[in-house]
């Protein structure tokens, strides 16, 4: 029997005739470009969403059950690792939101220019940066 694995790496040209596909190099080969990066930081700042939002769940939840949950809840966040976990979730959460509006602008087929795809990843790790700085200083300072 021949191995099913060939089969996968037979293709056909345009005009039909038959050819063997390359085997794509693995991930070690790849060096890391900015659109790669940001895509897998994308995608990894969406899980840390799911996350958060159940971390959010738990803290509503325990403010509308009793004064006993809530302050466990509380006791958690405040702590340092508390504090840790809503500061990175707060960066996934600008990181998420402005690379959701740079792949909508994709979507309505600006910016694929090299130029521009470089500009607008840069624009959006800093404007991450600077609205994470934003909300931190708002809530602790502010409020």
């Amino acid at each position: 029997m021949k191995d099913v694995r060939e089969a996968l790496f037979v293709g056909t040209t345009t005009s039909g005739k038959p050819v063997r596909r390359p085997i794509s190099p693995h991930l070690q080969i790849y060096k890391p470009q900015i659109t790669s990066v940001l895509s897998i930081f994308h995608r990894i700042t969406g899980c840390a969403l799911a996350v958060g939002t159940l971390v959010l769940v738990w803290w509503l939840v325990a403010a509308a059950t009793s004064d006993v949950a809530f302050a466990t809840v509380s006791m958690v966040l405040h702590t340092w690792v508390g504090h840790l976990a809503l500061f990175g979730w707060t960066v996934a959460l600008w990181y998420h939101f402005c690379a959701g509006i740079r792949h909508l602008v994709w979507d309505a087929g600006y910016g694929y220019e090299l130029s521009s795809v470089h500009t607008s990843g840069a624009a959006v790790l800093a404007a991450t940066v600077v609205l994470t700085v934003l909300t931190w200083f708002i809530g602790i300072i502010v409020v």
